[in-house]
């Protein structure tokens, strides 16, 4: 296709070895904002006299950065990396649709809209609602055990 025009996108978008990463690529960026408020949050967070303290101490910019603010924005990124970003990957189902359809192939299809094209589009509507009742389970399942991030 051309470089400058749009077909390069479309055809990376339609191979089944890029066309995931395309959808894995816009699941980043478009979460890119709200972990970037989290983490602006914590650091401002960071008490300026701790800082001040290990700079009167000798402390590098370098020292500062990974042995205090490092260390105390671990929740951020453990909040971020966890219950975030499963949750936003979960409910990938509109930008799948958009972007790609869910082929070639069906190689890009996520669970989400498997079970509504199980549903929908081959009318096995027992089928969609055991899948749906099993995704339900495993992501019930997975937040109880990740409910202790919140209490940082």
């Amino acid at each position: 296709g051309e470089i400058l025009g749009i077909n390069w996108l479309c055809d990376w978008l339609s191979t089944k070895s890029t066309g995931f990463w395309g959808l894995v690529i816009l699941v980043v960026w478009q979460m890119s904002g709200y972990m970037m408020l989290i983490y602006i949050a914590q650091i401002q967070n960071i008490p300026e006299n701790l800082l001040e303290s290990a700079r009167i101490d000798g402390a590098s910019a370098f020292q500062c950065f990974w042995k205090i603010k490092l260390p105390l924005m671990m929740p951020a990124f453990t909040i971020g990396t966890f219950p975030y970003s499963d949750k936003f990957a979960l409910k990938l189902y509109d930008q799948n649709l958009t972007l790609t359809g869910g082929g070639p192939a069906k190689a890009t299809e996520m669970l989400t809209m498997d079970i509504c094209n199980t549903a929908f589009s081959r009318n096995m509507y027992g089928m969609a609602q055991a899948k749906g009742i099993i995704f339900l389970i495993v992501v019930a399942i997975y937040y109880s055990k990740s409910v202790d991030v919140y209490k940082i």
